[in-house]
């Protein structure tokens, strides 16, 4: 008799209630856009709607796949390499607002720095199985920071600083969680936050961003515009909102409002209930995440599990911060709901 498959509902549920919402969202926060682009037809709930077909089929597959299989060497180094080749070969990819970002191919687009959370993350988890008794020694401290300095190095080229930060941040928390010392926490904050100064203020457009989140109402109309237009749309939903597709902010005063600030959107047409209620689900999603790695039957599934579930919860938390204006502008996807194709496939798998 054939095994049955177990898996968490409560964890697969939500998901799919996310991605569903996220479709209904895209195509209500880009109709102002779609409009200008094709007749008849919104373009950026085709291309979701395809990459969520296949983020499915996608997430089906890892759902029947033994995640045991990831450690044979040669499928968890082959993945890491292959992974490194795609994040060079993009940055002699064609340009795109300034970036590299993305491999195009007729209309549609792969973006390799979402991929990268596929391959770092299963990589972060053997180590630490391994090395579980050694957490706080070189021989897994340099093989773990070494990957994420070269994959966040490589993401920093594109130029992507808010993925690089993404992936940093999610590996700190896995090594945190294994045991990681206090003085190596502190020691790296005090090497990583010069240097993270330093990539801010030497790029003209980040040193903006800055400075328009310090005082966004000192430019309103030119840096500080982004955070502004967000603020207003949160703030005009108020407790219930102006109604499903209703929103005035996505008729061309927000900019991006399907992607990076699709959660201003969501609090302007289902008010402060809608946007608490996807925090819920997100916290919820945390839970059954964390669960997860709990109840794992042996240390490579635990932190494999907290590892992916801290990618999504992370992630959900830059953008959110984002909308609301606790953090400086950055084009970080809110997980399951923004617009962008490879994004929704990576994380449903």
């Amino acid at each position: 008799m054939a095994k049955k498959l177990a898996f968490d509902k409560v964890l697969f549920t939500v998901v799919v209630l996310l991605a569903g919402f996220g479709l209904v969202m895209v195509y209500s926060a880009s109709a102002a856009l779609a409009r200008d682009r094709a007749a008849g037809i919104n373009p950026f709930l085709l291309k979701q709607s395809f990459a969520a077909v296949l983020g499915f089929g996608a997430m089906v597959i890892a759902m029947h796949f033994d995640y045991r299989k990831l450690r044979n060497p040669a499928i968890l180094y082959g993945i890491l390499l292959g992974m490194v080749f795609l994040l060079v070969a993009v940055l002699f990819s064609g340009q795109l607002n300034g970036t590299r970002r993305w491999f195009f191919l007729g209309g549609l687009s792969l973006q390799p720095s979402e991929l990268a959370k596929l391959a770092l993350v299963p990589f972060i988890a053997d180590q630490i199985a391994r090395k579980l008794d050694r957490v706080n020694r070189l021989d897994l401290l340099l093989p773990c920071f070494g990957a994420t300095a070269l994959f966040a190095g490589l993401i920093l080229c594109q130029p992507d600083l808010g993925t690089a930060v993404l992936l940093s941040a999610t590996v700190f928390l896995l090594l945190f969680l294994a045991g990681l010392s206090w003085r190596y926490v502190i020691g790296a904050l005090v090497v990583i936050a010069p240097v993270l100064y330093f990539l801010v203020i030497s790029v003209p457009y980040r040193r903006a961003r800055l400075f328009a989140f310090l005082d966004p109402e000192k430019d309103p109309l030119g840096s500080g515009f982004q955070a502004l237009q967000s603020l207003i749309a949160i703030g005009s939903g108020g407790p219930f909102g102006l109604g499903a597709g209703q929103s005035l902010q996505k008729l061309y005063f927000l900019p991006h409002p399907e992607s990076d600030f699709i959660y201003a959107i969501i609090a302007e047409e289902l008010g402060m209930i809608g946007a608490l209620t996807v925090v819920v689900m997100f916290g919820i999603l945390a839970w059954r995440g964390f669960k997860a790695g709990i109840d794992a039957p042996d240390e490579f599934g635990r932190y494999l599990a907290w590892g992916f579930a801290g990618i999504l919860v992370v992630q959900a938390l830059l953008n959110v911060s984002v909308a609301v204006a606790l953090l400086p502008t950055k084009g970080i996807p809110l997980p399951f709901i923004s617009y962008g194709g490879t994004s929704m496939m990576t994380l449903l798998c």
